[in-house]
């Protein structure tokens, strides 16, 4: 693996998926065509495993959370930029998704889940914010972004 050919794997993803609206009906879509029980999930998993092990995947890390965008939002991803995080029992920072976000979950304990859901895919359509949450154990994320489009925001502290 490396990331030329993990771009062209996720390239053979983003393509099935460009054109349509970020909603429920796509994350149904997605569970559908790429299950967490599939061939086809298994080796992006396998894949976003590898690129970690290997160092060209979440090459940074902040707060407990190894994170990096392996590719800007390119043509060749069709228009998504392409981000992996790995965290354990942890919340990462607020951040609202100006065009939505396209998120492939990645447990690496058993039963870890990500915003509550198992493995698999999950969808925040544009406009939709969140402060992402890994519980229960470890998991990769990766994140896919329409434009590589991401705000974060300033929390208040805790009272």
């Amino acid at each position: 693996m490396s990331p030329d050919t993990f771009r062209t794997l996720i390239a053979g993803v983003t393509r099935r998926i460009a054109a349509r609206p970020l909603d429920q009906d796509l994350a149904g879509w997605l569970n559908a065509e790429y299950p967490a029980s599939g061939a086809a999930w298994a080796e992006l998993a396998d894949a976003c495993c590898t690129g970690v092990k290997e160092g060209w995947l979440c090459e940074r890390e902040a707060g407990g959370i190894r994170y990096g965008r392996i590719f800007k939002a390119l043509p060749e991803t069709h228009g998504f930029s392409v981000d992996v995080v790995s965290m354990t029992d942890i919340a990462g920072p607020h951040h609202v998704h100006p065009n939505g976000e396209i998120d492939l979950i990645i447990p690496l304990t058993e039963g870890a889940t990500f915003d509550g859901h198992p493995a698999g895919w999950c969808v925040y359509g544009p406009g939709t914010a969140h402060r992402p949450t890994v519980a229960h154990g470890s998991a990769l994320v990766l994140y896919l972004l329409p434009e590589g489009a991401i705000q974060f925001t300033k929390q208040e502290a805790a009272a």
